[in-house]
């Protein structure tokens, strides 16, 4: 398996708390957070890993720096979202199974094993069922399959809230590549990535799994991260 960690963007809801630096370096416990996923990562046998930058790259870069990663760039990661930066890093999807994550995500060691270690033939997006109020991005799904996606959804149209991560099956990644090119050729560069997923959804199963309580939490609002920092304060993080 391989992973592709997108982390160009600019992080304006938080910016403010960080310095201008990029939300992926900010610390968790001794070590910067997108040190910490790609050591987990490396730990749990995934050593094909690339990461797309952006926003104060070399900031990225440094964190890395004794990290045997691949890097693309988003030159427009100021006027385009994540499907853009899904497309400059295009050719890094080949012939096997890939995970994708935003790289101001932060996972327990647990919940990373369990994600990696499951069967995935198809595209497959990671939910949290105990955060529906307080949800970001929002999904509602049955039976394991998208039904609708959004900011917007409230009360009994929340089955739960979306974490940044998905994994995909090297049979699925020919279409997932093509609808990149397709919805890009259409100027459609303002979406996240998995608006690819989300227009196939009325024609395919789109497999949403809960993740069962593990601890997560994407760094979009100075809450999350301390959220994180309370975690790391009384968990061990490996």
């Amino acid at each position: 398996m391989k992973a592709l960690i997108f982390a160009a963007g600019r992080g304006t809801r938080i910016s403010r708390y960080l310095g201008g630096n990029p939300k992926c370096t900010v610390k968790i416990g001794n070590e910067k957070l997108i040190h910490y996923t790609v050591r987990l990562l490396k730990k749990h046998g995934i050593s094909d890993i690339a990461l797309v930058v952006g926003y104060k790259q070399q900031a990225v870069r440094d964190a890395l720096s004794d990290m045997d990663v691949s890097f693309y760039y988003n030159p427009f990661f100021d006027v385009t979202n994540s499907i853009a930066s899904a497309w400059f890093a295009r050719g890094f999807l080949g012939e096997d199974d890939v995970l994708l994550m935003n790289g101001d995500v932060f996972m327990e060691e647990r919940l990373l094993k369990e994600i990696l270690y499951q069967q995935c033939d198809g595209p497959v997006l990671f939910s949290d069922e105990t955060r529906k109020e307080e949800a970001d991005y929002k999904f509602y799904y049955e039976n394991g399959r998208l039904i609708k996606y959004g900011k917007e959804l409230i009360g009994d149209d929340v089955t739960g809230e979306y974490i940044g991560v998905a994994r995909m099956g090297k049979g699925f990644l020919p279409q997932f590549s093509d609808g990149l090119d397709q919805m890009i050729a259409s100027q459609q560069h303002g979406v996240w990535w998995e608006n690819v997923l989300y227009s196939l959804s009325d024609q395919r199963f789109i497999e949403i799994r809960d993740i069962g309580g593990r601890f997560w939490a994407e760094v979009d609002y100075i809450e999350d991260y301390e959220r994180i920092s309370e975690f790391v304060r009384t968990h061990p993080i490996g």
